[in-house]
């Protein structure tokens, strides 16, 4: 709007599949951004205007972590940050797709998935508070329908990880409400991304609309949530799952 503070967003996993939506889209709206993954952006989006900073860190390293906080709000200076987004996240699959559980898995292993699936929101969302309050923003964790129903496919330490970002989510929301600032979690199911191969079809017959969602439909929920029409809520986690969380 005329007259209005650019917004900026702050995103995590910016470099493919619903990370990379979700920065097209808040790109579209003119919001300007931010963001960090462990690879760079895309070529064809270099020259996007709107996307002014990426930093390469590895946000299962508790010291990229901080070194992303660090450098992106020495790029904020004293601007506000509307939007943070916790999209980053790593789900461990073996070589044969056997599905990872309590007794399979290493714990080595278990330990990094938390450090990026759950650590890294928390750590992330204390060091933009500052920012946030500023803003008067929103935080949306990207939680899954793992985190909520036993999945073939999503192993024992994704889903346990993003069940406790969905807890986490609600604890946030009342801490944060103090500052000023709404957080939500966003529970995508079956999403067509680069990572869902062919076994993914089975899973068809279980979602009431018959399809697997856009990583643009996810995109759109974010970008809503972080809009004046939802500035009354929070804690809340919304399902983009067809339905298939209803089962």
């Amino acid at each position: 709007m005329p007259g209005e503070e650019r917004k900026t967003v702050v995103l995590t996993g910016a470099s493919r599949g619903i990370g990379h939506a979700t920065v097209q889209r808040f790109s579209q709206e003119g919001w300007r951004i931010v963001t960090c993954s462990r690879e760079a952006i895309p070529e064809e989006c270099k020259a996007d205007p709107n996307w002014t900073h990426h930093i390469m860190v590895d946000l299962a390293k508790t010291a990229d972590i901080e070194r992303f906080v660090e450098e992106a709000n020495a790029i904020l200076g004293d601007r506000a940050v509307h939007a943070l987004v916790n999209n980053a996240a790593v789900s461990p699959k073996t070589a044969f797709k056997e599905r990872l559980g309590c007794l399979n898995g290493d714990v080595a292993a278990w330990r990094e998935v938390f450090e990026l699936n759950f650590f890294a929101p928390l750590m992330l969302s204390r060091g933009f508070a500052k920012p946030l309050h500023r803003g008067k923003g929103t935080i949306v964790n990207i939680t899954s329908i793992a985190g909520h129903a036993i999945h073939p496919f999503a192993g024992s330490a994704y889903s346990t990880s993003k069940a406790a970002l969905s807890a986490l989510t609600r604890e946030m929301a009342v801490e944060f409400a103090a500052l000023g600032v709404r957080v939500n979690a966003v529970a995508p199911g079956e999403i067509e991304t680069a990572m869902v191969g062919p076994e993914y079809e089975a899973l068809i017959p279980r979602i009431p609309m018959g399809r697997m969602g856009t990583t643009e439909e996810v995109a759109g929920v974010v970008y809503q949530l972080c809009g004046r029409d939802f500035s009354y809520v929070t804690g809340t986690e919304i399902f983009l799952t067809g339905g298939q969380h209803l089962y």
